[in-house]
């Protein structure tokens, strides 16, 4: 019997289309709703889950623990490959970083992008952003390749140099993680086409925009990005910036107006929910097993 590679299937998706469109997944819902709008891989933010499982700003509070929790929910039902923030490596050490990349092989992920921020980190988009010494990033990179139990689990090096050190450093640190091991490189928060476009021609292997909403990267189209080079193309929250933003119009609706009569066309409908989950196909399996009982 072969062994599946979630790693791999992240690989082949990366080859597949291009740029790939890796879109948030906040929850396992959300994760079987990507897959059915034709998604080839999600993705699990750290910042989501501080903010959507902990109720917590994304500044280095949540730990390895909090994140597994997530991914494990996610890989239980949905089949794509799962790329996963796994922030600074969720510890101090090489040995930090060692199981933090065993753990989420273990879990199921599909890939990782480790950053080179300080461990009291920010939001990639935030200023007064502190990244650690370039050889600190390496040694993080190496340890993570050392780990891996599935050489084609994907250990991809995020930098957030270009807002403290310049493009120039940002691209240095980038080749040097690529040279430590890299296999694709997620430079943070760029302001242009041409910065993308650079990053690919300096490291030779895949590069993500994240193309978040709200941020200091403009909101360019898969057509553009494809021009400037890029491999991957995500959209870390979006749908959970519109969950959000419905949840609180249905609460003030339903406390101000006593029922929710008025908001009832922005809901997903029972049947609707029990479509995207495939409830009958369970239900189903439960009244077989009654009637076996009965008889």
């Amino acid at each position: 019997m072969s062994h599946y590679s979630a790693g791999a299937a992240f690989r082949q998706a990366v080859q597949e289309e291009s740029p790939l469109q890796v879109v948030g997944a906040i929850n396992a819902n959300h994760a079987l709703l990507a897959k059915r709008a034709g998604f080839k891989a999600i993705y699990l933010s750290g910042g989501g889950v501080a903010a959507g499982s902990l109720g917590l700003p994304d500044l280095g509070i949540s730990n390895l623990d909090d994140v597994l929790t997530d991914v494990r929910r996610i890989t239980d039902v949905c089949d794509l490959p799962l790329l996963v923030d796994v922030d600074t490596g969720f510890g101090a050490s090489a040995f930090n970083v060692a199981r933090t990349v065993k753990s989420m092989i273990k879990f199921g992920a599909a890939a990782m992008h480790i950053e080179d921020q300080v461990g009291a980190k920010r939001c990639g988009h935030r200023p007064g952003k502190e990244i650690v010494s370039k050889q600190e990033m390496v040694d993080r990179i190496k340890a993570a390749v050392d780990a891996r139990t599935d050489d084609q689990f994907v250990i991809m090096a995020r930098t957030d140099a270009l807002a403290v050190e310049g493009l120039d450093a940002a691209i240095e640190r980038a080749v040097a993680c690529v040279e430590a091991g890299a296999d694709m490189i997620f430079p943070e928060a760029m302001i242009s086409l041409d910065m993308y476009k650079q990053f690919a021609a300096a490291v030779k292997v895949p590069v993500l925009a994240n193309i978040t909403e709200f941020g200091s990267t403009p909101l360019f189209t898969v057509d553009e990005l494809r021009s400037a080079d890029v491999g991957l193309v995500l959209y870390p929250l979006s749908a959970f910036r519109a969950m959000n933003k419905a949840a609180e119009n249905v609460y003030g609706a339903i406390r101000r107006d006593g029922t929710q009569q008025n908001v009832l066309d922005t809901m997903q409908t029972r049947a609707e929910l029990y479509d995207r989950i495939n409830y009958h196909e369970f239900e189903q399996k439960l009244d077989a097993l009654f009637a076996a009982q009965k008889k």
